[in-house]
């Protein structure tokens, strides 16, 4: 890769100041190694020596004492590894340990604007109240706890009282139809729905009282219901009674490293949503390295991450906890009143940290938003993540919050609910890359023969264990679906599925899923690539570009295109779309078709549907290829399966 100046570099004070740094020092002397003379170096031991590394991890982020002498990594087998043998925690009691009462734990934001602060103390006897009721509703360790709530304290107590007795989490936020969350929520038989029966969005509140019942009605072995709010519904235990008890002893149950914490669901875009299981041990060690490290977060300092509790990011959110970082969480649309809302509101609760998306940042762009009119004073980074990032839209973010801020992206995945690769807070941010592989993940990109590949495209593989990756998936005998997703293109090497570059500086490029990999005529392609330019256009929306096969060799590669309102997809839109991606990415990228389409459907967490598209494309059954409960739009689908149809009668 070509030598490029970066987008932001850290002064010689910041780095001398990182906890990354004091990290790197304190492993130097335990290992009798030099680690302080670079990210990299660092980077290269924690996955050479995942026992040394996950130890000393352990022991200087103070986590409670391990038996002595036993590995941090006893076995290593991809799926199967072994992590921390004999040790026993829970979530709940790091969440809590050693934490000021008077200090703030959760800033919980509407979309009225109305804020609340829920303190250590507060937040604590919540959770002390609702575990003793949990208790007393019959709820024991492994017992299924749901949840079907919007981003507030009362999800996050929720969880936490859950988590505090050994009992399993999961949880749908209430943009969930009743068949996409009975979908979810129905595998695992919860004993106790905790639930709300309405949400603000986008100025109106929006009534789910008649989905909560028909949600309560489809849970099998269902024993109680807690309801969150004003509303009242028979047969429901009110949040206040539940929640509101005081002078009640917080007692979290110690529970072994692998004890199941929650259970996190795939997008459920295809046949029924994986339930992805992690474990208490892993989600502590990993959340607390990258909101300590790669956040470089301390306690008192804040978070804010824009996200609903269906997507993993709300975990990744609550996980800063542990770190004794205040959080906030927001309940309402990201865009209303105004497309700059998340900044106004990064900028009234003063956090350090807020994560957004690529999308939120483009819809910005798009309306001309001034992040330089907020007081971004207390923010030290931006951290983006949910799809690939253009560059361009990278350095606007970057002008409009000046050089002090860095802009980081990040990806990782539901299936180890952190990240693989993002932001070092030593380590300089180039436009369209990740600065770096996270601690502890032996991140590489593979060639079809499985031989690593460098300053090239390759599948995204990590050849060693990560302690928060599944422990199962949830009723997955043998774990063979768990071996499909991850372990059979290359046994015993997780592939994530999407494709890299990783570049001769150690940054990491994400150019799209390779299961959706456009492969024309010899040459691949990332999806990323061809929606960077063409999104920067102002008079599209979106893009949806799919490379399909056809018969006898042929290859078709069209591009979907969306525009914004009042604007037609006429041929000199074509011709800026085509000058665009020849331009930018290379003339192998310029669509056979551009055609102009109602919509581009997504899964639930806004991850454009490129496999199912295809798959209908060719001409697949809608109902083999796709939950319609667990997409945005389904009745685009339809509009899809007779574009396809269409194509297939002209070229036979």
């Amino acid at each position: 890769m070509p030598h490029v100046l970066p987008d932001w570099t850290p002064s010689a004070d910041a780095v001398a100041g990182a906890r990354i740094t004091g990290f790197a020092a304190y492993a130097s002397e335990l290992t009798g190694r030099d680690l302080t003379t670079g990210y990299h170096d660092l980077w290269r031991w924690s996955v050479e020596d995942l026992d040394g590394f996950w130890s000393a991890l352990w022991d200087h982020l103070g986590l409670p004492p391990r038996p002595a002498g036993a590995p941090a990594l006893a076995g290593e087998d991809m799926p199967g590894a072994v992590w921390f043998p004999g040790t026993v925690l829970n979530y709940t009691r790091e969440v809590f340990r050693g934490r000021p009462d008077h200090e703030v734990a959760v800033i919980a934001v509407e979309e009225s604007g109305r804020t609340r602060e829920v303190t250590w103390a507060e937040l604590r006897a919540q959770v002390a109240s609702l575990a003793a009721t949990l208790t007393g509703l019959g709820v024991r360790p492994g017992d299924r706890v749901a949840g079907y709530l919007p981003n507030g304290v009362e999800a996050v107590v929720a969880f936490l009282a859950t988590a505090s007795l050994g009992a399993v989490w999961a949880m749908c936020g209430l943009d969930y139809g009743v068949s996409a969350a009975l979908a979810r929520l129905a595998q695992l038989r919860p004993a106790v729905l905790v639930a709300a029966a309405s949400c603000v969005s986008a100025g109106r509140r929006v009534d789910r009282g008649r989905e909560l019942g028909e949600l309560r009605a489809g849970l099998p072995g269902l024993a109680a219901t807690v309801l969150v709010g004003d509303a009242t519904l028979p047969g429901t235990l009110p949040w206040a009674e539940a929640a509101g008890r005081t002078g009640v002893p917080l007692t979290p149950l110690d529970v072994p490293f692998d004890h199941p914490l929650w259970v996190l669901f795939s997008s459920g875009t295809t046949g029924r949503p994986k339930g992805i299981v992690h474990g208490h041990g892993g989600v502590v060690l990993e959340h607390l390295k990258t909101t300590a490290l790669h956040f470089d977060l301390r306690a008192g300092d804040r978070m804010f991450w824009y996200t609903s509790p269906s997507w993993m990011m709300w975990n990744y959110l609550v996980g800063a906890l542990l770190a004794g970082v205040a959080i906030v969480c927001y309940d309402g649309s990201p865009a209303h009143p105004a497309p700059d809302r998340l900044f106004d509101i990064a900028a009234r609760t003063r956090v350090q940290v807020l994560g957004t998306s690529p999308g939120y940042l483009a819809a910005c762009q798009k309306a001309g938003a001034d992040l330089g009119a907020h007081d971004l004073e207390a923010l030290r980074c931006l951290a983006v993540t949910g799809s690939t990032f253009p560059a361009d839209l990278h350095r606007w973010a970057v002008r409009g919050l000046g050089s002090r801020v860095p802009v980081v992206t990040t990806s990782g995945g539901t299936d180890v609910v952190t990240a693989f690769a993002g932001g070092v807070p030593t380590v300089p941010v180039w436009a369209g890359e990740l600065s770096a592989p996270c601690l502890g993940v032996a991140l590489a990109a593979y060639d079809a023969s499985g031989a690593p590949v460098e300053e090239t495209v390759g599948e995204l593989v990590v050849r060693r264990p990560m302690p928060s990756m599944p422990l199962r998936f949830w009723d997955d005998p043998g774990d063979a679906r768990l071996r499909e997703a991850y372990f059979e293109t290359f046994p015993g090497v997780w592939r994530h599925g999407d494709w890299v570059t990783i570049t001769g500086r150690g940054s990491v490029v994400i150019h799209g899923r390779s299961d959706a990999t456009l492969n024309r005529r010899g040459v691949r392609m990332g999806s990323g690539d061809i929606y960077a330019p063409v999104e920067e256009l102002p008079q599209v929306a979106e893009a949806l570009v799919i490379g399909l096969e056809e018969p006898g060799g042929g290859y078709w590669m069209p591009l979907f295109v969306t525009t914004v309102p009042g604007v037609e997809l006429d041929e000199a839109l074509r011709e800026a779309i085509r000058t665009a991606i020849r331009t930018h990415a290379s003339p192998r990228h310029v669509p056979d078709d551009i055609i102009a389409a109602p919509g581009v459907p997504h899964t639930r967490t806004g991850k454009k549907l490129e496999v199912p598209v295809k798959r209908i494309l060719r001409g697949d059954d809608l109902a083999s290829v796709v939950d319609p409960a667990g997409i945005d739009r389904p009745d685009l689908l339809t509009w899809y399966q007779q574009i396809g149809a269409h194509r297939r009668a002209t070229i036979s």
